[in-house]
Formats: structure tokens, C-alpha cells, sequence
């Protein structure tokens, strides 16, 4: 295998999550998504819930304000030790095993690794809202307004802690649209650019 890393980041109700599964299911490789807040939460003492609101989403709906909240005296806030210790791990996992790693910063945590192959995962609007009603349930209104919120809160903590911009094609070695390729076709590509 030429590349035994796979980082995933996805827009919300892309598929992404389940494209990453399919991959490390083909190429026989651990997958690791939910597994990190679990990690983090046993290393941190928080619990996994509050891991999951903080550590890859921005508790506000500014940088500026991402910037300043809940700040110690030394300038660090709640957010930047549970980002530390996600980092840690990611980088752990990326060094002990072949695996693919969804979210959570890691394209940019393992931008140097030299066998990681860095995915966005992206879809129409249509696409993902449809998705969105049908997981969550919810009108198509509150799929729009779940779907903006919640690539914002990503977008706000990647852009924070990576000085990159979320979802910009230079920041990944390939970006796939599962509303057009579909999501088995979308984990076949990449299952080919490893090999």
C-alpha cells in the first residue's frame, strides 16, 4: 500500500463518514472517527458528549469570538487542550497502524506524513439536505439550518486551529462529490489512490 493514512473531511451530509468506513472496510485498515472523542474523553477526564460539541466544532459563530472565549491567563482556552490531545492521538494512530482518521483537523495534523492521503468529501445542497431529513428526521427547513450550522462550527475550528480555510481543494490531494459519484464509488477512487 502506497499510502496508509486516509484523513476524511467531509461537508455535513456529504456522506463522508460513511465513505471513510467503506475505505478502511476494503482495504481491510482501522477506521477511527468516534473512537478519537473516546480517546480524548478517557485522556481528559471530560465527558464524550462534551468532547464531541467541542473538539471539532466552534462553540460560537465567529472566529473573533472562537479567538477570545473562555480564556485562561495564559491565553489557552477548554478548546485548545482538547484540540492538543486530539492532536496527540491522531498523530499516535497515524504512526502505530494504517488507518483512516475522519475529521477532527487530522489533513492538517498529518500534513507531513508522507504516506497520508488527505479526502474532502463534498455534495450538492440538495443532496445532503435530502440525507439530512431522512438521519435526522427533521423538515427540510431544519435540514438547511442543521446542515449551515454545522459546517460553520467546522469551518470556524478548522480555519482557528489550521490557519487554512475548511473546504478549499488546495488543502487536500483530492475532493470527491458524492452527490454526483455516489458513496461507493467515491470509497473505490480512493481505495485506488492508495494502492
Amino acid at each position: 500500500m502506497k499510502k496508509s493514512i486516509i484523513t476524511v473531511s467531509r461537508e455535513f451530509g456529504s456522506g463522508g463518514r460513511i465513505i471513510g468506513k467503506m475505505v478502511a472496510e476494503k482495504l481491510g485498515i482501522a477506521y477511527y472517527d468516534k473512537q478519537i472523542i473516546a480517546r480524548v474523553a478517557e485522556k481528559t477526564g471530560f465527558a464524550e458528549d462534551f468532547i464531541e460539541k467541542n473538539g471539532e466544532y466552534s462553540p460560537s459563530k465567529s472566529i473573533f469570538a472562537y479567538a477570545v472565549v473562555s480564556r485562561d491567563r495564559a491565553g489557552s482556552s477548554m478548546n485548545d487542550y482538547i484540540y492538543s490531545v486530539q492532536r496527540k492521538i491522531i498523530l499516535e494512530l497515524a504512526e502505530k497502524e494504517a488507518c483512516v482518521i475522519v475529521g477532527r483537523c487530522a489533513d492538517d495534523i498529518l500534513n507531513d506524513h508522507n504516506k497520508a492521503l488527505h479526502v474532502f468529501i463534498y455534495g450538492s445542497p440538495e443532496e445532503k439536505i435530502k440525507k439530512i431529513m431522512d438521519t435526522h428526521k427533521i423538515s427540510e427547513k431544519e435540514a438547511l439550518k442543521l446542515m449551515k450550522a454545522t459546517d460553520k462550527k467546522r469551518s470556524i475550528n478548522y480555519n482557528y486551529y489550521t490557519d487554512k480555510q475548511w473546504g478549499r481543494t488546495q488543502n487536500y490531494d483530492v475532493c470527491l462529490n458524492s452527490s454526483v459519484l455516489g458513496y461507493e464509488k467515491c470509497a473505490d477512487i480512493i481505495v485506488n489512490l492508495v494502492k
